[in-house]
């Protein structure tokens, strides 16, 4: 590791009069924007929706990639190993915390290796049943798993993903045990829901909310500190008897490490005025997310803070590191 952090110290200082030079100018070319989900998913659809809008007023359009693969590991490698000149970003979400908590070696350091320019949005998740199942609210589902411990099974998009730590870490707080049942995606974890596999799923708003508005699925609880504003009658598991659970994904922008200090300046300035225009929250809002922006250190700290408080739930629950 030291050997690696003296050669990134190296490269960072034979590149800095040249990153000086062209920190004036920034941007002359099209910017790429990495995120590692598959094409036209919620990350997808966030990188376009931030990156149409900061095109407009950098001058220069920001090209959405995706680089799908390992929990989007694979496009923050990437971008670690770019160089910082603010013409490849990366659309990182909550992932990108768990990898660092969940993955033994990656060929990156979650935290250290990259600067933060920005977050764009914060969602919760949904605790989902079939419309017509015996449990009527998230009361009942705390009473069933403390009736038979072990025995009330539960689905998400994998192991180790967002989801699943949220149902590691309300198993810890309210002190119940259940099953998890590992699907690839959350399609595949509704498929099982509707077909009655499993009672209950963790999921985004998104992959669940067409069937709620058709009467299919019925949500108990939303995972974050409010109410989810998409529908603001279901309570949060914290109004419903596991005090201070609060469990939220999120999106944002990170670079290279060693980004200039003007071109971090200008990408968080314009990535937070994006933000508050009326078209781009309301799509991140049909998206599930609440739009916030954030200061370069803010996000820094959080990504660090989220990294250490999965490490510990990963720890705690005996998840096998990948």
């Amino acid at each position: 590791m030291q050997r690696r952090q003296l050669m990134q110290a190296g490269a960072a200082a034979a590149l800095s009069p040249w990153l000086i030079a062209h920190a004036q100018d920034y941007p002359e070319r099209p910017i790429r924007m990495l995120q590692g989900f598959a094409p036209g998913g919620n990350a997808d659809n966030i990188a376009r929706a931030i990156g149409i809008e900061i095109g407009k007023t950098l001058g220069q359009p920001i090209v959405v990639e995706s680089q799908s693969g390992a929990g989007g590991t694979l496009a923050s490698a990437t971008v670690a190993r770019a160089r910082p000149d603010g013409y490849t970003l990366l659309l990182a979400t909550g992932g990108h915390a768990v990898a660092g908590a969940l993955y033994n070696s990656l060929p990156y350091r979650t935290v250290q290796d990259f600067d933060a320019v920005s977050t764009i949005t914060f969602f919760p998740f949904l605790v989902v049943t079939q419309a017509d199942a015996k449990f009527r609210s998230f009361a009942d589902v705390l009473a069933a798993a403390r009736a038979t411990p072990g025995a009330l099974s539960y689905g998400t998009a994998g192991i180790g993903s967002t989801h699943h730590l949220a149902g590691e870490l309300l198993a810890k707080m309210a002190g119940i045990q259940m099953l998890h049942v590992p699907y690839r995606g959350d399609a595949a974890s509704l498929t099982a829901l509707l077909a009655g596999d499993v009672p209950l799923i963790i999921a985004p708003p998104t992959a669940v909310l067409p069937n709620i508005k058709a009467g299919k699925l019925r949500a108990l609880a939303a995972t974050g500190p409010q109410r989810w504003p998409g529908l603001p009658d279901v309570p949060t598991v914290a109004e419903q008897g596991v005090a201070g659970y609060d469990v939220r994904s999120w999106a944002g922008v990170m670079a290279p490490v060693g980004l200039p200090k003007a071109v971090l300046e200008r990408l968080n300035a314009e990535i937070n005025r994006a933000l508050q225009l009326p078209n781009v929250r309301a799509r991140l809002e049909e998206m599930g997310g609440e739009a916030r922006g954030s200061t370069p250190e803010d996000m820094k700290n959080m990504v660090a803070s989220e990294t250490q408080r999965w490490s510990q739930v990963i720890a705690e629950a005996k998840i096998p590191k990948q």
